[in-house]
């Protein structure tokens, strides 16, 4: 579906089917001018605040600011530090004084304007201020254009895991400015390469195939091929989320590669790794697992592995890492099931199995 604004062609739209909570994804190279125009037709009006960190701010924060005022909005301006060791309950807390002092009612909205860790904890703050208010996402990394912004999974994290406070909470609307990816540092868009490639491996071959012949023109940042990549992954995650809202079945494949991850962010304390490499770390290790287990055919798996090698990512977990420390941080994973660790393993390329009988040995061997 496209979306027009008299007789310009201004977005493709995916949309997310969720019955009253359904929302439309909007995807093009030139959005950030036009936030206030499109917050304006999900019906909202009157006070927002904006929550950015102080680089995305000082790129795009003049822009968003004053096509929402045009739009009629007042705007509340607020930033966060930049990083995943913000992502607390203490930056909640400053956003809620922040609220509290400007007046924000439950009609206000609270617009999430940068990547995954200002749209994780400014949602976070939309579904828990005066028990939810309308939140709309305005993602500025690959990452969030292409998972994170998408489902309403909001939450911070806590020392001893990520994402362990939160909520399924959806946002009214997703605004992907895909020409906001070629301000990002190169580091930045290849971590989010991962959660793209993730797509591939869970739900779409012909996709996979797409980026092993493609992926040049995504990393020399070809608008179209960036636009393909996010259009094609919102559709992928919007179909799982529609299925399974709140993660009691099939939404569970979104996790390939994020068991291992989430262990590694934690464990390092979130300073190594962007959460796009320990996600392709995590997918790379289950892939091993899977290959060991008879799960999957050895040249699926290198297919695998070279994908994320060309897209200069982490591969493998480093030799600092102890094996049994890392496994006893897999059992603080929210997907645990009692004492059992949950994996996502692929069978093949576009196909996965949720696995719960990983044997501590397997995994330990692989991980070495």
């Amino acid at each position: 579906m496209s979306i027009w604004k008299e007789d310009t062609l201004l977005a493709r739209e995916v949309t997310v089917n969720l019955g009253p909570r359904s929302y439309p994804i909007c995807i093009g190279d030139a959005l950030l001018p036009e936030t206030g125009w499109l917050v304006s037709h999900v019906r909202l009006t009157g006070r927002v605040m904006v929550v950015t960190n102080p680089t995305v701010g000082k790129l795009y924060g003049e822009v968003v600011r004053g096509s929402l005022e045009k739009a009629g909005f007042t705007v509340v301006w607020a930033e966060i530090p930049d990083g995943e060791e913000f992502k607390t309950l203490d930056t909640a807390s400053l956003l809620y004084d922040t609220a509290f002092q400007n007046n924000l009612d439950r009609w206000s909205a609270v617009i999430a304007l940068g990547g995954g860790v200002v749209g994780d904890v400014a949602g976070f703050v939309a579904a828990t201020y005066m028990r939810g208010v309308p939140f709309i996402q305005v993602p500025t990394t690959l990452l969030a254009q292409v998972d994170s912004s998408v489902g309403g999974k909001v939450a911070v994290n806590h020392p001893k895991g990520k994402n362990i406070i939160g909520a399924f909470y959806q946002p009214r609307l997703v605004i992907a400015d895909t020409g906001t990816l070629k301000s990002l540092p190169p580091r930045e868009l290849k971590a989010g390469m991962a959660e793209v490639i993730k797509y591939g491996v869970i739900k779409d071959a012909a996709f996979f195939s797409w980026l092993e012949k493609n992926l040049d023109r995504v990393l020399a940042l070809d608008n179209a091929a960036l636009q393909q990549v996010v259009e094609v992954s919102c559709r992928i995650k919007a179909e799982v989320v529609e299925a399974d809202e709140t993660e009691q079945g099939m939404r569970q494949i979104l996790n390939f590669g994020h068991t291992v991850g989430h262990a590694l962010e934690s464990l390092t304390n979130y300073e190594v790794y962007r959460h796009g490499e320990a996600v392709a770390i995590g997918m790379v290790a289950a892939a091993r697992i899977a290959v060991a287990m008879g799960l999957l055919p050895a040249e699926e798996f290198e297919r695998l592995r070279n994908l994320v090698v060309r897209c200069g990512l982490p591969e493998a977990v480093p030799d600092g890492i102890d094996p049994k420390l890392l496994w006893t941080y897999l059992h603080c994973d929210k997907k645990a099931r009692g004492r059992k660790v949950v994996f996502v393993l692929p069978r093949a390329i576009g196909q996965v199995i949720v696995c719960d009988n990983v044997v501590p040995e397997v995994f330990k061997q692989v991980v070495r």
